[in-house]
């Protein structure tokens, strides 16, 4: 996926009241920028890193800018703007890219399911009766932990053990559910889950994978002019698996 618009350098300073972040862009001016991000960016937020920032020319906007890409403390790349896996995902899918998704000749995004009035990310479909309906929740992934370990969540995430709940019933519906991790950090090998950060979380998930939930993590290639997924990586190797 093409930069769009343009990333422009800036070196981070902090972040504040969540959705607030300041940098200095090239000529030394301080920017507010708006930050994509529900997550507590664990790791992301290193005073005076290299960071890069698009600009909007929507009007209504309060804060034209928008800060994308930040430098870890482990010196990866981490894309922070989550507005954007949804539409990596989607891209790789659609040109048939993943492989335990292929065949599916229909694809719709935000639709409403479930008993807890959720929207899943992306809906798979075919008019072959036989391969039925695939629930894709999109996951994106920043926390680095070094020596390529990425985790998620990066803070307690009732919302995000509501999703595993939901595609959990999915399956018992007799449909296929996928936890699609994008993983916008360089040099990423493998990702787990943060089990100190959300024991909650952690167990839901190992009930959804018991439960039959497909996990799926790809990584992505980040640059000033581009950000993609690339390929596969590892994942959950280390969740401790009930033995059935």
């Amino acid at each position: 996926m093409k930069n769009t618009p343009a990333f422009f350098p800036a070196t981070f300073i902090k972040r504040y009241k969540r959705f607030f972040a300041d940098v200095l862009d090239q000529q030394g001016n301080l920017l507010t920028l708006h930050c994509p991000n529900t997550g507590s960016m664990k790791n992301c937020l290193v005073e005076g890193s290299p960071c890069w920032y698009s600009l909007s020319d929507n009007p209504k906007r309060k804060l034209p800018g928008t800060l994308e890409i930040v430098t870890t403390s482990h010196g990866a790349l981490a894309g922070v703007n989550t507005s954007r896996p949804n539409h990596l995902a989607r891209e790789v899918i659609e040109a048939g890219l993943v492989p335990q998704l292929q065949g599916y000749d229909q694809l719709r995004t935000e639709v409403r399911y479930g008993e807890e009035k959720s929207r899943i990310d992306l809906l798979l479909g075919t008019a072959d009766s036989d391969l039925g309906l695939c629930y894709i929740e999109v996951k994106n992934v920043t926390l680095d932990m070094g020596e390529g370990l990425a985790m998620f969540p990066d803070s307690v995430t009732s919302r995000g053990t509501k999703h595993l709940r939901e595609l959990m019933a999915m399956v018992a519906a007799g449909h296929r559910a996928v936890l699609f991790f994008c993983v916008q950090l360089s040099g990423v090998e493998r990702v787990e889950v943060a089990t100190d950060i959300d024991p909650v979380y952690a167990a839901t998930m190992i009930q959804a994978i018991v439960a039959g939930v497909e996990v799926i993590a790809w990584r992505a290639i980040l640059t000033p002019e581009e950000i993609r997924l690339e390929g596969p990586v590892s994942c959950l190797q280390d969740l401790p698996m009930p033995v059935l």
